[in-house]
């Protein structure tokens, strides 16, 4: 068996720990792999009487340490491998192979000595899994089984800890108690933890005290002042070592910044930097404009600082608002009425700012509000003058002659030093000049006649000029009303158009007028209707007036001619019931007419002549006779157009870019638009070459016989025969002159002589359909019934040939 010892770094006590277990049994030890056994190897050759026993062995050493991290210059040692077949005579040869064999660990071949040729990391790699053999040298045979053994990498304090989350931010809320938590650290060291104190890590904190503490095996960094106040600092850097052998001297130690920021609390309240404000606004301010700004300090910031302003206190209730800036967090005092520094000159606020989110944890630091004073004083501005109304109504007749006075406007200067002030009207309110304004005086006159039923309402725009500075004007509206005086006689309504039927009879109402008048008198219009003095004996007609503004025309006879006279003239004086009373005469005229039974006129007027006309029936008769001769051409023209289309519409004859098949079958014998049934019948006829051909193509064929010799169709092959159908309807559209200028594709459905059932039609034959026999379509079975009953008689076939 093979034996190993190992020297080196605690040589002494690991060849004691080798020596004991290895040669504790004799001669020769070998370590079998996933066992833990040593089994034994034959000295020499057994005698017949002789029988191998294997022995059991208490305990097997099977790993090699190795220090890591040698900085010899010579190889460091690992140990010795032995077998007790090896009896010095360099006949055995020990062999190493496995992890890192050769590459880093060697072994004398002679020896069995193993040495570590570079230098380990054990936190590359911790171990190394080896497989050792002797071999005899000669004939390279194994001596020993392959055993297998570790080699162990031996720790040492070569890592420091490294914070891999590191550097660390964090955060904690301003005046928090001692001790509140504010983050944990953790540091990683890359050395052993199962060998030694080399990854025990302790922590603790270089720079940050008195502010902060941190617990030596947990990394939890505490606050170690009560109390601190981000308004005074706000923000900490610290620095936490951790070291490994658990602190003690000769440990290696890493260290990491923590930066601490302390979060804001709303622990300050707002304070106004002044208790009183001045303020000065001109006058002429328009409302909705900023008077001021004002602002209460707050040390706090964020939601913390947010803040409401109002007004407690003022002597000009309603005069003036106070907003908060969102951005900004002041006060925004605005106005919200017109200021006059005649009527008050100066106002005092009480303002007060109130945090909007308050924190009841600090509210003994309160209270969270703070008030200051502010007073505003409006300065004096030279304004323009002011009516004494802003709007003035005034009267005036239509009848007032030019230059009547129909009143006064007045206007002052509101400042201290009361200027004269000039009137003057704005022309773009008066521009045809109806009215004149005294400068001095503001009295309205009238320039021009006025007319209530041209304008009833003038509406002038007054200016009052400042004669100190004609910049300052004031303007102010004045409402004219003209009144209504009976100046318009009334007229009809509307222009009549009275029908009189000749078979009216007398006392029968004809028409129904009414009136009206321009004028508005107060108690509204009254009229009064009679007919003219001058046709007031009139035989013909008489007038009712009906009291009600309206009055009805009445015939007096009947019998009324068209061709005596087709119009009568009929006068008619309308009077109002003014002061005085105006009239007029309006002409009503009256047409006879020719009406029927229900008195619904036909014809009005003069009848120019007599004439005997068609009655209505004959009339209707004749249109209808029109209207059918002309839907008979239509149908004729319709039907000769059909009859005259071309297989092929003209449309469609451009089919340079169509697809075609030949491998569908054509539609039979009704199919009349795929090809040209004349031109199939008829394959086997000759055509006269003596027919006039305007172009005569040089075609080829492919069988030369003379024409008189050709043969018929039926006796040449299929592919041949198509070939010369082909060309033969080549031949037709080279030379007909009808034909496109272009080249074109057309479908000659055309079938072969291949099929079993032979043709069914008769496209190949010169014979008609009536000389065949069409019996032997009977013995096709039932899928050819239907054709066999239709052909199969002479009847039949009689009917479809």
């Amino acid at each position: 068996m093979m034996g190993w010892r190992r020297s080196g770094v605690g040589k002494a006590l690991a060849l004691l720990a080798l020596a004991f277990p290895l040669w504790e049994w004799g001669s020769c030890w070998g370590l079998i792999q996933g066992s833990g056994e040593l089994e034994k190897s034959p000295r020499s050759d057994p005698g017949p009487w002789e029988v191998l026993h294997r022995h059991r062995r208490s305990w097997v050493w099977n790993q090699f340490f190795v220090l890591e991290e040698y900085t010899g210059n010579e190889p460091l040692y690992v140990g010795k491998l032995h077998s007790d077949v090896d009896k010095g005579d360099g006949k055995v040869k020990y062999v190493l192979s496995g992890d890192g064999a050769t590459s880093i660990f060697t072994i004398d071949e002679n020896t069995g000595d193993i040495h570590a040729t570079k230098r380990l990391d054990r936190e590359v790699q911790a171990y190394y899994t080896l497989q050792a053999q002797a071999v005899d040298r000669l004939t390279n045979l194994p001596v020993e089984p392959r055993s297998e053994f570790v080699v162990k990498v031996q720790d040492i304090n070569d890592n420091e800890p490294k914070f891999a989350d590191g550097p660390y931010l964090a955060g904690v809320p301003e005046m928090s108690p001692l001790g509140t938590m504010v983050v944990q650290v953790a540091a990683t060291d890359a050395d052993d933890p199962t060998y030694g104190n080399s990854a025990r890590v302790v922590y603790s904190i270089i720079h940050g005290q008195p502010y902060f503490s941190v617990e030596p095996k947990t990394g939890v960094i505490r606050t170690a002042l009560p109390n601190m106040d981000r308004e005074t600092r706000d923000q900490y850097v610290l620095v936490i070592q951790a070291k490994d052998m658990v602190g003690q001297m000769g440990g290696l130690s890493g260290t990491t910044s923590v930066t601490v920021t302390l979060t804001d609390v709303n622990d300050n309240p707002p304070r106004f930097s002044h208790k009183n404000y001045q303020f000065t606004v001109l006058e002429s301010l328009p409302t909705r404009s900023l008077v001021a700004k004002i602002k209460a300090v707050d040390a706090d910031i964020g939601s913390n600082a947010e803040m409401d302003y109002r007004i407690m206190d003022s002597d000009g209730s309603g005069v003036f608002n106070v907003s908060t800036d969102e951005d900004t967090q002041d006060g925004v005092i605005t106005l919200l009425k017109p200021l006059d520094f005649e009527t008050k000159s100066s106002f005092s606020l009480r303002i007060e700012a109130t945090n909007r989110n308050i924190d009841t944890n600090f509210l003994s630091l309160g209270p969270f509000s703070d008030t200051t004073s502010v007073k505003v004083t409006v300065q004096d501005v030279d304004e323009p003058p002011v009516f004494s109304a802003p709007l003035t109504k005034m009267v005036v007749s239509e009848d007032a002659r030019v230059g009547t006075s129909i009143g006064r406007v007045s206007a002052h200067d509101p400042d201290t030093s009361s200027n004269a002030i000039r009137y003057s009207i704005d022309r773009n309110t008066d521009l045809e000049r109806f009215f004149n304004i005294d400068a001095l005086s503001g009295v309205i006159s009238t320039a021009k006649p006025l007319d209530r039923e041209v304008n009833s309402v003038h509406n002038l725009t007054i200016l009052a000029i400042e004669t100190q500075d004609p910049v300052q004007i004031g303007k102010g509206i004045t409402l004219v009303t003209v009144l209504d005086i009976n100046d318009n006689a009334p007229v009809f309504a509307t222009d009549y158009e009275t029908l009189l039927c000749e078979t009216t009879t007398p006392g029968q109402v004809i028409q129904t007028v009414s009136a009206v008048d321009k004028d508005e008198p107060p108690s509204g219009h009254r009229f009064y209707f009679t007919l003219a003095p001058s046709v007031a004996g009139n035989p013909n007609f008489t007038l009712r007036d009906n009291k009600d503004n309206t009055a009805s025309v009445l015939t007096k006879r009947g019998g009324f001619l068209r061709r005596e006279q087709p119009v009568y003239l009929l006068p008619v004086l309308i009077t109002d019931c003014g002061s005085p009373a105006l009239s007029s005469t309006s002409t009503l005229p009256v047409r006879v007419c020719d009406c029927d039974s229900d008195g619904v006129a036909l014809s009005c007027g003069a009848v120019a002549y007599t004439a005997t006309g068609l009655s209505t029936g004959a009339l209707l008769a004749i249109l209808s006779c029109i209207i059918t001769l002309l839907v008979m051409v239509l149908l004729i023209v319709t039907m000769r157009r059909r009859r005259k289309q071309p297989l092929i519409l003209e449309e469609e004859r451009d089919i340079r870019e169509n697809i075609v098949r030949y491998d569908d079958e054509g539609g039979g014998e009704e199919d009349t638009e795929a090809f040209d049934m004349v031109t199939l019948r008829n394959l086997n006829v000759i055509r006269d070459p003596n027919v006039r051909r305007d172009v005569t193509p040089d075609t080829p064929t492919f069988y030369h016989y003379p024409p008189a010799s050709r043969p018929s169709f039926k006796t040449l092959p299929d592919n041949v025969v198509f070939r010369e159908f082909i060309w033969e309807r080549l031949k037709d559209a080279d030379v007909d002159p009808t034909a496109p200028p272009y080249d074109s594709l057309q479908t000659y459905a055309f079938e072969g002589s291949g099929s079993v059932a032979e043709s069914l039609s008769s496209l190949e034959s010169l014979s008609t359909d009536s000389d065949q026999n069409y019996d032997y379509l009977n013995n096709w079975g039932p899928r050819f019934q239907k054709l066999a009953d239709l052909y199969g008689n002479g009847d039949g076939a009689a009917v479809f040939s």
